[in-house]
Formats: C-alpha cells, sequence, structure tokens
C-alpha cells in the first residue's frame, strides 16, 4: 500500500485527485493540506510514502517546501504536480529534491505509474519539459559541467563525509538524528553510483562539487 499526502490549495483540484487515486488498491490518501504550513507536522503523524506537492503553493512556494520536506524525511518521495510547465520552477523543484514533476492534466494513468515510479525511486519528469531540463543541467551545450544531482543537504552532508566526519559527528553539526543522517548517505550512495564513503568523496572531490 503506498501512503500518499496530497497538497494543493484548490480543493476541487484536491477533490479530483482523491476520487482518482483511491479507486486504487494499492493507493492510501492518508491526508490533504490547502498549503504546506503544517506539511512537515502532518507527515510526522501520517507517515506517507509519496507526497504530491503543488509547485505554486501561496506562502512559501512548492519548492521551498520541497526542500524542508526531503530535509526532515529524506525517505520521503515528492511528487510536484503544477498547472505550469515552467523550466525554473521545473529546476528549482528538481534541485529541492522532488523526485517528479507532472502538468495536472496528465492522464490518469499516467499519473498513477508516475506515483509508482517515485515510490520506487525512480525520477519521473513530465515530457514537455525533459528536454528543456536536461539541457540546462548539461550546461546548454555550452560545456560547462552539470552540478551535483544532489539537494542542498545532501550535498552539505557530502561534504562532512569529505571532511572525514562520522555519522555521529555530522548529524550534530546539520542538526538531524543519526539515523536520518545515514538516510541521507544511502541516498547520496544511490544517486552518485558509488557504494563507499571513500568513492562519494572522491567523486565530488573530482568533479569539484566540494
Amino acid at each position: 500500500m503506498i501512503r500518499l499526502v496530497i497538497v494543493d490549495d484548490h480543493e476541487m483540484v484536491r477533490e479530483g485527485l482523491k476520487t482518482i487515486l483511491q479507486a486504487e488498491s494499492d493507493f492510501e490518501v492518508v491526508g490533504e493540506l490547502a498549503t504546506a504550513e503544517r506539511l512537515l507536522p502532518l507527515v510526522d503523524k501520517m507517515r506517507p510514502d509519496v507526497v504530491l506537492l503543488d509547485a505554486r503553493l501561496p506562502g512559501e512556494g512548492g519548492p521551498e517546501a520541497c526542500r524542508r520536506l526531503t530535509h526532515a524525511h529524506p525517505e520521503v518521495r515528492v511528487l510536484m504536480v503544477s498547472t505550469f510547465s515552467d523550466e525554473d520552477l521545473v529546476d528549482a523543484s528538481m534541485r529541492a529534491g522532488a523526485s517528479g514533476y507532472v502538468i495536472k492534466d496528465i492522464e490518469r494513468f499516467e499519473l498513477r505509474q508516475s506515483i509508482r515510479a517515485v515510490h520506487r525511486g525512480e525520477t519521473v519528469i513530465d515530457g514537455s519539459v525533459a528536454g528543456p531540463l536536461l539541457q540546462r543541467l548539461a550546461g546548454n551545450g555550452d560545456g560547462t559541467s552539470a552540478g551535483p544531482p544532489l539537494n542542498a543537504s545532501q550535498l552539505e552532508i557530502l561534504g562532512l563525509i569529505g571532511e572525514g566526519f562520522s555519522n555521529r559527528e555530522i548529524a550534530a553539526r546539520v542538526h538531524l538524528s543519526e539515523n536520518t543522517v545515514k538516510t541521507h548517505i544511502q541516498e547520496i550512495f544511490r544517486k552518485l553510483g558509488v557504494d563507499s564513503r571513500v568513492e562519494a568523496a572522491l567523486k565530488a572531490s573530482r568533479e569539484g562539487w566540494i
């Protein structure tokens, strides 16, 4: 069962998503919000697997809400759902730690499949923005190097790994639990395609990320 939380400031959108998703035997909508203000307490309480997050929320906005959520709960996957295919918004969302970005007019079947994909740990980006985004991350073809595929919290932890700090020391410095740091490090290894702290530090140093 994939536990879901929906965050969207339009009630009709939330109701529509619930109707679509609750018809699936492997989905359970365990919470909904109109803003991200109470998102972290809700996630603490309900422990969802995937959060469907509107990319343009009132207040702090979707990318910043995503950043706070992935920092506090790196085990939770975030699928950004938006009316807008703005490249800057997609870029900001993915750099904030989102596992996917889809447009609200996505076919029902594709939405369900996208949720299952991010739950499996895959990255999903709507086809209308995937090409421009990948070009941007590759430096727009001007020969510049792409940045690391990590969010801000993971990049900070990677830097501390490179300095030789233990998990306990990193946890104290970034004000997270040791278990949360371990989860971040596992995700760093997965994203970088490495199996050890030494490999991660060497790759980061070689690419100029730390």
